[in-house]
């Protein structure tokens, strides 16, 4: 199993106002799982965020559906814009103001949706 197979796995957790941020050492290590994400910077608050590509507007609108369904069930919510043809989405942990461990587990998961949309599409031929 890889880092990005055990993010997948693993679940979220409750936090709060002092729950501890991930170390620079923790977030550079995490992030070498999760192909694709990058650290920005909003303010002071640092995030993940991934731009995913789309053959059609039908693609990124089922990979919205998905993600916003995986986030109900984890219970943490990212912010996700869903253009003609990409969806961005940016993760964070609001209640601490910058990247837990669980912003990676759903970054992980979130890149997981995005091959099977992806797959799915290629299977039934409907990129278009």
């Amino acid at each position: 199993m890889n880092d990005a197979d055990g993010l997948q796995v693993e679940r979220c957790v409750a936090c709060h106002k002092d729950s501890p941020r991930v170390t620079a050492v923790e977030q550079a290590k995490l992030l070498s799982a999760i192909p694709g994400w990058a650290v920005v910077r909003e303010g002071d608050v640092a995030r993940l965020r991934r731009v995913f590509p789309f053959g059609a507007y039908r693609q990124a609108l089922a990979f919205t559906q998905r993600v916003g369904e995986i986030a109900d069930v984890e219970d943490h919510h990212p912010v996700v814009l869903t253009e003609a043809r990409r969806v961005t989405v940016t993760w964070w942990t609001h209640a601490i103001g910058g990247l837990h461990r669980n912003d990676f587990i759903m970054s992980a998961k979130t890149g997981t949706v995005f091959e099977e949309v992806v797959a799915g599409e290629r299977e039934t031929g409907k990129s278009r």
